[in-house]
């Protein structure tokens, strides 16, 4: 009779767990050793090897798999965690606001260097002193001028007090010989045609209309402007280049005297002041107008001493034509 492999396993399986009762009753302590149970689980580590031969499918009529599908996976090493796409998404998007900001800043730096070359050279062009300067400031809008007026009372001294480089300011009087002349109605059109600029500096605004007026040769309305300037705003930034100006506007008119007050007075008030170092050469200037050589050769001395950078740079044509015509010890 032909005996498949099916009954050879089912008869192998049942002796063996006929063997097992055996083993499980109760049996002298001398054949429990060691031996036996050696032997029952090689013949069970036996059997699961020709089940799994057998029955490759795992046949759950026969026995139930070690390993049920889908209860266990097998071990597998850890993976290393990756940076979820949330937070890269968020690194991406603060490089990109990053590099925005860059960005806008690189570009009003540009913008300020642009608007202060802007200013440095208006600032040259108008204050490089002389009538050729150009009349008109740009970027303002025209207003009528003001008709000319007689000049309120400037800061003046006598000409005995008048000591160069003494570190204390001249005392002050009315000056008579600063009034306008009689207006007629051709010089009133001529000063109303001067456009006065308006901005959202005012005290700019009247430091800018005196230029004008001065740089037109209107040299009395230029001083009555650069004083109402000059006394209404005095710490205003410009406040440098209005009392020299003011003083170029009385020695232009042929008063050197009272340009050499407010030189002096200009120098004196502030010797890092943006037109320090022009009063300090035009007091010399006025000096030499004065026919005061001595007083003159000081004021060019400390003008060489004090601003050499000056001396030798944008005033130097100025100063050397100055020193040329005195005779200092």
């Amino acid at each position: 009779m032909t005996i498949t492999l099916q009954t050879l396993v089912q008869r192998t399986a049942g002796a063996l767990l006929a063997g097992a009762v055996l083993a499980a009753a109760p049996l002298p302590v001398a054949a429990q050793d060691s031996a036996d149970e050696t032997r029952i689980r090689k013949l069970e580590a036996e059997v699961r090897a020709l089940q799994r031969k057998v029955f490759p499918g795992g046949d759950a009529r026969f026995f139930e798999p070690q390993i049920q599908p889908g209860s266990q996976t097998a071990p597998t090493m850890p993976a290393t965690t990756a940076p979820t796409a949330s937070a890269l998404t968020d690194v991406l998007a603060r490089l990109d606001a990053l590099e925005l900001q860059m960005q806008r800043l690189t570009a009003r730096s540009e913008e300020q260097a642009n608007t202060l070359s802007e200013m440095e050279r208006r600032l040259a062009a108008l204050e490089a002193g002389g009538p050729s300067n150009p009349a008109g400031m740009p970027g303002v809008t025209p207003t009528a001028g003001a008709p000319a007026t007689a000049l309120p009372a400037a800061p003046n001294a006598t000409a005995g007090n008048l000591a160069a480089m003494s570190g204390t300011a001249p005392a002050t009087r009315p000056a008579t010989s600063a009034a306008a002349p009689a207006p007629n109605a051709a010089r009133l059109a001529a000063v109303q045609a001067i456009a006065k600029p308006q901005t959202e500096d005012p005290g700019d605004d009247e430091y800018s209309y005196g230029f004008r007026l001065w740089n037109a040769g209107f040299y009395p309305e230029a001083r009555q402007q650069l004083t109402l300037f000059v006394e209404q705003y005095p710490r205003h930034r410009r406040i440098s280049f209005g009392r020299n100006l003011l003083g170029r506007a009385f020695l232009d008119d042929g008063m050197p005297e009272e340009a050499a007050r407010w030189f002096l007075r200009n120098y004196q008030a502030d010797k890092n002041g943006d037109r320090a170092a022009d009063s300090l050469l035009y007091l010399g200037v006025s000096m030499i107008a004065m026919k005061d050589t001595k007083r003159a050769c000081i004021a060019l001395a400390e003008f060489g001493e004090t601003y050499p950078a000056v001396a030798t740079g944008r005033l130097a044509g100025e100063y050397q034509a100055n020193r040329a015509k005195v005779k200092c010890s």
